[in-house]
């Protein structure tokens, strides 16, 4: 079966989690013995040069000249569209959410929603930002859409008028880190227990909930550090708001680093707290289970679905329920090792084979040429 992949994501992202999904995809779908192509024709993307040769059609740049996207987007476009036709696919995957389709008339499309976090917290986006009239108009003409979760089929649903039966769920898959180890004397070995934080904090990633939480509890404030991983420097205004809470000196800090400093993270973090409102999906509570560190997560959206019985739950809009959460894992080896025990069981749900295993049925019962 000859499967294409439009261009949108790996233009759009030099590195991050939609281009990686679709790589994953790809390998797993080669493996499977189908055709696959990436149509990018100038692409930015890392990530494809891992794929083998053949598949990407196109000509990868380290980076665009600054501001040029909104102009590389259209001419990816207009150069894609006549080489996917001549390809001839089954099916066309579009990458993310355009107002024009790329794939040839006759040909069958799919595309993938992630979330529906603009919809859902809108006031926390631009007015210019257009992702939800794109995402509409993609949904609308594809002829099957691919939800994350249950849960994001179920927004989907109710926000957008979407037939039930152009719906399928299909979760990611999730990949262990290299086994690559950074030298000891390279890492700042936190010299307090620790819980960790990981990724974007601002708005509905509830970082600020978390810290009222932490400030909340005698105990927790001083018995434990709180590092944040990735996300970009602390900004003045949480600045003001560690201030405010009065956390001592440096207890609270902000790292960056690869995938290496993380895994050492995960291994050494008393526990992993995931505040959020709202997530499609929920990555990075599967990388603390793979590196045996317990998951303490808000219990709304996806987050149930993806973890399972492997995490202690709260509410994220009560601090005081949050911070009883914390005190009830950190404070209890028992419980401890029961969710780390639990969360080694709940990885096996999540495969990139079984993610193309399902991806590929959805191709085939589209394509009636089959």
């Amino acid at each position: 079966m000859r499967i294409a992949f439009d261009y949108q994501t790996f233009c759009l992202q030099s590195y991050g989690g939609i281009s990686r999904y679709f790589v994953r995809l790809a390998k797993e779908l080669i493996e499977a013995k189908q055709d696959v192509g990436i149509f990018a024709p100038l692409h930015r993307n890392h990530y494809v040069r891992f794929l083998s040769n053949g598949v990407v059609h196109g000509f990868g740049l380290n980076r665009y000249p600054p501001k040029s996207t909104r102009l590389i987007l259209p001419i990816n476009r207009l150069l894609a569209k006549p080489a996917i036709q001549k390809w001839r696919p089954h099916v066309v995957h579009e990458t993310y959410y355009s107002r024009h389709s790329s794939a040839p008339e006759s040909c069958s499309t799919v595309i993938t929603v992630y979330d529906m976090i603009h919809e859902l917290f809108s006031d926390q986006f631009s007015s210019h930002d257009k992702t939800s009239i794109l995402k509409r108009m993609a949904v609308d003409r594809a002829d099957h859409v691919i939800c994350i979760s249950e849960n994001t089929r179920r927004d989907l649903l109710n926000l957008f008028n979407v037939s039930e039966n152009k719906l399928s769920v299909v979760h990611l898959g999730f990949d262990l880190f290299d086994s690559n180890s950074m030298p000891a004397e390279e890492i700042q070995v936190p010299t307090k227990p620790y819980l960790l934080y990981v990724g974007n904090r601002g708005g509905y990633k509830n970082f600020l909930g978390f810290l009222c939480a932490v400030a909340s509890s005698r105990r927790l404030k001083s018995d434990f550090d709180i590092i944040a991983f990735g996300g970009g420097g602390f900004t003045g205004y949480e600045a003001d708001f560690l201030s405010q809470l009065r956390f001592n000196a440096d207890q609270v800090r902000q790292i960056s680093g690869d995938d290496t400093l993380l895994k050492y993270l995960y291994i050494h973090a008393q526990a992993f707290v995931f505040p959020s409102l709202y997530e499609g999906f929920g990555i990075p509570p599967l990388e603390a289970m793979a590196h045996q560190c317990p998951v303490i997560s808000s219990k709304t959206s996806s987050m149930p679905e993806v973890i399972g019985d492997a995490g202690e739950f709260f509410d994220p809009r009560s601090i005081e329920d949050m911070a009883f959460a914390i005190e009830r894992v950190v404070y209890s080896p028992s419980r401890t090792q029961e969710l780390i025990e639990r969360g080694k069981r709940r990885l096996a749900l999540f495969s990139w084979k079984r993610c193309a295993e399902q991806t590929l049925n959805i191709y085939r019962r589209l394509d009636v040429r089959l």
